[in-house]
């Protein structure tokens, strides 16, 4: 959409997004966001975030807050910055420092992990509520948006509350999967369920339960998706998996009969010295999705475990160490055991079906 109004005046993108059609599709989604996820209320300020390509989705989500009340800013950043972005603009930052809420809704390009790094930098100090929608599509509004974030959100605690008892979780896939993640007392575990507080910012489509792992061992079959920009290159990759060797929390080896997506991989996993280091570990609780769609945003809440390389989101974990860099792998069917000091053993997934209830 192309806008003669002056850009970066807040009043200016605003209007971009009131006058920018949505498909009716769009409104349940966008009310679950605004309403149940984000609870947003008629007397707080809201910085939403967007681009080009998402620009009909914002659209939506504004008209929720235009239906609310609320005070809200909107920034699309072609009309701001140059893309991709070095940083993310000053006047995003600013705005955001007088906001309760923030969203961002914005489909990523190479290199931009720094920009979100220095908005959600702001989100935890201020203790913002923040949905992060990085890659949200019409695809996902119509479907992960869509689900009850109050049933996922109640699966969520009670796989919660079972993880942060464990000291270890093994897992295995009929695909090959099998690693053994040895979990660290001093670093904490948070759901992020869809349902967003200010103790931790939330992706939406919401459904994990995450931590950073003290030590991960095995060998990780990625026959779902890879995340960041290589997400959107290689889609799916049930037909040609990404096999990842991993030892004492680092990447010994990939392999995949695809090779551009091997040697992407490996490449992005050694930007820096803690690329290839396990940072995430997580299971997936979105109980609304039912299959993976080739897009990191849903498919990492599909039920089952995925693990990230590099940073460890510390500022919410506890890890001491930070990486420049962090990129997702989801795998399928998996079949999951907790285990605690007491040599006990609990399996709380078989085949990708959770057997716990809320």
């Amino acid at each position: 959409m192309t806008s003669t109004l002056e850009p970066g005046t807040q009043t200016g993108q605003a209007n971009i997004l009131r006058s920018a059609p949505f498909p009716a599709e769009f409104v349940p989604g966008a009310h679950n966001a605004v309403t149940t996820c984000l609870a947003i209320q008629p007397e707080e300020k809201v910085t939403l975030i967007t681009d080009q390509a998402c620009l009909t989705i914002a659209a939506s989500l504004a008209a929720e807050l235009d239906r609310i009340g609320c005070a809200w800013n909107s920034f699309v950043l072609e009309s701001i910055a140059p893309r991709p972005l070095v940083g993310m603009p000053a006047e995003v930052l600013a705005d955001m420092e007088t906001s309760q809420v923030s969203i961002f809704a914005v489909e990523v390009q190479p290199n931009e992990l720094r920009s979100r790094m220095e908005m959600t930098d702001v989100v935890n100090r201020r203790r913002m509520r923040h949905a992060h929608m990085v890659n949200i599509t019409p695809q996902i509004m119509t479907q992960g948006m869509r689900a009850d974030f109050l049933a996922v959100d109640r699966l969520s605690q009670a796989v919660l509350d079972r993880v942060r008892k464990a000291t270890y979780v093994r897992a295995t896939t009929p695909a090959g999967t099998d690693i053994h993640a040895q979990l660290s007392p001093d670093y904490r575990w948070f759901k992020t369920s869809g349902i967003i507080s200010p103790e931790k910012w939330g992706n939406l489509p919401g459904g994990e339960c995450f931590t950073s792992p003290l030590e991960v061992n095995g060998v990780f079959i990625v026959d779902g998706v890879v995340g960041d920009f290589l997400c959107a290159r290689f889609g799916i990759l049930r037909e040609t998996p990404l096999t990842i060797h991993i030892e004492g929390n680092r990447i010994t080896k990939v392999s995949s009969a695809n090779k551009a997506l091997e040697q992407d991989f490996w490449a992005y996993t050694h930007t820096d010295e803690n690329s290839d280091r396990v940072g995430e570990f997580a299971i997936g609780t979105n109980i609304g999705v039912d299959h993976v769609i080739g897009n990191i945003l849903q498919d990492e809440k599909f039920p089952g475990i995925h693990i990230a390389f590099g940073d460890p989101y510390g500022a919410h974990t506890g890890a001491p160490w930070k990486s420049s860099t962090h990129i997702d792998v989801v795998g399928l069917e998996f079949n999951i055991w907790l285990g605690n000091a007491q040599g006990e053993e609990e399996q709380i997934m078989s085949q990708g079906v959770f057997l716990i209830e809320a």
